[in-house]
């Protein structure tokens, strides 16, 4: 008897326990999917963020303090917009790029060429979605008063502008000598040569 009631507690008990387990797992599976169908949505998926940055800041402003978690969070996204901005292979430890320093990759010239798209360090669905993380953990951690440690903001501002400042002055100089820009527009159309002339064009050869 004492062992069918202990068989029996330890089946409820594993019984709860994957019950638990399903919950999470249908709950990753919901969030993974309202990922996936909001990739397509750039400009929705950054109105969302922004609007969170906006929450955050405003609850900074209103209640004037958390200035820490403020720059924290500051320089995390300086440091996925550099991210954003930087190719993935870089081309100074690149080994296939050319032997002389004054030519960095150049995009192609001619209709022949393979087409070579900007390829980022981190992408843009990553970098949103970092952002959206980032900006709602900072705006959780505003409800906790042990995060709002006691500092002399304008330090932390001007030490910001000081920082941003040498590290896109460092991203510009590195984008300007290997000659690349971080945003690629859609593959160019090329006419090809042999291609009949209008119609427009044939009729005007036969009135002359």
């Amino acid at each position: 008897m004492m062992n069918e009631d202990s068989g029996s507690g330890g089946s409820t008990s594993s019984g709860g326990a994957g019950g638990v387990k399903r919950f999470f797992v249908r709950l990753t599976q919901i969030y993974q999917s309202s990922l996936d169908r909001s990739t397509p949505h750039t400009r929705m998926r950054w109105v969302f963020a922004a609007f969170l940055m906006l929450l955050f800041v405003l609850r900074i402003f209103i209640y004037q303090g958390w200035y820490i978690v403020c720059y924290a969070l500051g320089i995390y996204h300086l440091n996925l917009f550099i991210a954003f901005l930087t190719p993935k292979i870089d081309p100074e430890f690149d080994p296939y790029a050319q032997d002389d320093e004054d030519d960095g990759p150049n995009l192609p010239t001619h209709s022949n060429e393979e087409f070579r798209p900007f390829i980022r360090r981190l992408p843009e669905f990553k970098f949103w979605l970092s952002v959206a993380k980032s900006t709602a953990i900072g705006l959780f951690c505003t409800f906790f008063d042990f995060f709002n440690v006691p500092v002399f903001w304008p330090i932390l501002v001007m030490y910001f502008i000081t920082l941003f400042c040498i590290t896109m002055k460092r991203q510009i100089k590195h984008m300007i000598k290997y000659k690349y820009l971080p945003f690629t527009r859609n593959k160019p159309r090329y006419q090809r040569v042999n291609e009949p002339a209008p119609a427009g064009a044939h009729l005007v050869g036969n009135s002359k």
